[in-house]
């Protein structure tokens, strides 16, 4: 395999050993653990907060889809408390991961947090009739190609006025990060899948190249911090 920033000229989707684990798999819950604190080392939930407060005005109904364990949402929700005092959130995800401490803590901040458990494509065709003021998506869009991207933007667009997504950097230095995991202590899984997700990455102007673009709609694509692609889709006068 090509080394260097030549290999991360165009993105390359590999299969990721997290995602074919049972749930209950040792390794399987060892990485969700070293992913919670790569999303604390990565800041990724002060990202995510910024970009709601930023584009989002007081939201009734959220969804966030690629939800995981749900423990990333509830650390974005305890920076959006004071702003966000009630919500109702939809967690996503085709594995049941979310525990009942987790739901009690949505609960505790106000939030009032449903799983759904789906697999996404399954989900988008036959919830036609869902909508929310805005879906969030957190290191997980880089799991599809292009194709199954573009599918999924049209359905997000009819779904939700605002789309936002906090996404791998793919650029040398968070490959290069990626790397050197295992000075964290992170498992053999994390090892193997974080630089796999760096190289199914985005750079630049990708994301908004496969969002429905129209003249009411807005897309901002730019590097947060260190390891971060931070994508907004926003349609105007789409507010309830």
């Amino acid at each position: 395999m090509k080394t260097g920033s030549s290999s991360l000229a165009s993105r390359l989707v590999l299969p990721e050993i997290l995602d074919d684990l049972p749930e209950d798999d040792p390794r399987a819950v060892q990485s969700r653990k070293d992913l919670r604190r790569l999303n604390r080392l990565m800041l990724q939930d002060r990202l995510m907060a910024e970009l709601l407060l930023a584009h989002v005005p007081q939201p009734k109904r959220v969804l966030e889809i690629g939800s995981g364990d749900g423990r990333f949402m509830v650390a974005v929700a305890r920076r959006l408390k004071r702003h966000w005092p009630n919500v109702e959130l939809v967690l996503l995800d085709r594995q049941s991961l979310v525990s009942a401490s987790c739901l009690s803590d949505f609960a505790a901040l106000g939030w009032q947090a449903k799983v759904v458990q789906s697999d996404i494509f399954e989900w988008v065709s036959s919830a036609a009739d869902e909508r929310f003021d805005v879906i969030t998506a957190n290191l997980f869009l880089h799991h599809f190609g292009d194709q199954d991207l573009s599918h999924l933007f049209e359905r997000f667009a009819e779904m939700a006025p605002v789309f936002l997504a906090t996404e791998p950097l793919r650029t040398p230095f968070p490959l290069l990060a990626s790397r050197m995991l295992r000075v964290i202590g992170a498992n053999d899984v994390t090892r193997h899948d974080a630089p796999a997700s760096v190289r199914a990455g985005f750079a630049g102007r990708e994301l908004s190249a496969l969002w429905p673009l129209n003249e009411h709609t807005t897309t901002i694509e730019k590097r947060r911090g260190l390891f971060t692609h931070a994508f907004a889709a926003i349609r105007q006068g789409g507010h309830s």
